[in-house]
């Protein structure tokens, strides 16, 4: 065996010491101020503004906390502009399948919170620096769940106002089973793509809906997904970029909605999984038959968006689904 000599650097100065000390402080007074003149914005680059720029979890929560706040919207407000007595039947359809939707949401939000706090906890002895990623995800969950919250009430209130079939007690119970766990990176990317195929069938709502009131709804509702879409991406992407997540798993659940008759394709999909563990209503959407017949679709654009999500996520840029599974199996074998 050959013994290699590693040139060490030497210790730094006291003098260097202090400016170096100086240098993170102030780069770390810079983070924590830099929101409050510009706008509201998710930190993308999360691995970065941890640790070459300082940031304490403070103040990344100062920084979620300015932008929800900047967001918020009342769901008494928006229901108010819509006028009930003309919705027609493919504005009714799109309401009733919408909550039933977004009940569902709920259960992954409190699971997210449970999920990323015990991952902190597994990390925090190990590498810092994963643990605050992980509680700032944890964290965050809270506007998430408060902002779904707007989207489910929202829609099953107004499905009950224009005289649709109310949400048994039953099915509301059954719509909140809790998702299983799963790896951290698989769970993120697979929340970023549930919430690009909310928010594309939300902007195909818009186009086919004739109340001014409606079509507000329901791109609010889509410019929220838009939103959580992005602020997963930014989790999965500290996660790659702090080198203890391999970009594997997140092209392994791309792949998965994706494949040929995959689960980009929701309820349009020839044969459906049993699941007994939670509820996807996207993948059981109705249309009444007749005029109500409407459902969402948009695949290349979920499949586009999906791509450009990975892009961010890993680093490593793909065009097709093909080359999805194709750069799947390589960091398998890598």
């Amino acid at each position: 065996m050959t013994t290699v000599e590693v040139e060490r650097p030497a210790p730094p100065t006291r003098e260097t010491a202090a400016r170096e000390t100086a240098a993170r402080e102030a780069s770390a007074r810079e983070a924590s101020t830099r929101g409050g003149s510009g706008a509201p914005a998710i930190i993308s680059d999360l691995f970065g503004a941890l640790t070459r720029q300082g940031m304490s979890l403070v103040d990344v929560t100062w920084e979620q906390q300015r932008l929800h706040e900047s967001r918020r919207w009342s769901v008494v407000d928006l229901l108010s502009a819509v006028d009930i007595d003309g919705l027609t039947p493919v504005d009714r359809n799109l309401v009733w399948n919408a909550g039933r939707a977004e009940l569902t949401t709920k259960p992954g939000a409190d699971r997210l919170e449970r999920q990323a706090d015990a991952e902190c906890r597994r990390w925090q002895g190990r590498n810092p620096t994963v643990a605050a990623i992980m509680q700032a995800c944890g964290t965050w969950s809270r506007y998430w769940n408060e902002e779904e919250a707007h989207h489910e009430t929202a829609f099953n209130r107004l499905a009950d106002l224009s005289g649709m079939e109310k949400v048994p007690d039953e099915t509301f119970i059954e719509f909140r089973q809790v998702f299983p766990d799963d790896d951290m990176l698989r769970t993120l990317t697979l929340l970023a793509i549930s919430e690009i195929t909310a928010a594309v069938n939300y902007g195909q709502c818009q186009s086919v809906i004739t109340d001014p009131g409606l079509r507000r709804l329901f791109k609010q509702v889509a410019a929220d997904e838009i939103q959580h879409r992005n602020y997963f991406v930014s989790f999965a992407k500290a996660l790659v970029d702090s080198g203890e997540y391999h970009p594997k798993d997140a092209f392994a659940v791309a792949h998965l909605f994706l494949r040929e008759d995959g689960e980009i394709l929701g309820s349009a999909r020839e044969r459906m999984e049993d699941r007994d563990t939670h509820v996807n209503w996207w993948d059981h959407l109705e249309a009444d038959k007749g005029e109500g017949g409407f459902l969402p679709g948009g695949v290349e654009k979920k499949e586009q968006l999906v791509l450009g999500a990975l892009k961010k996520i890993t680093g490593i840029e793909v065009h097709s689904r093909d080359e999805v599974e194709d750069t799947w199996m390589d960091l398998i074998g890598s």
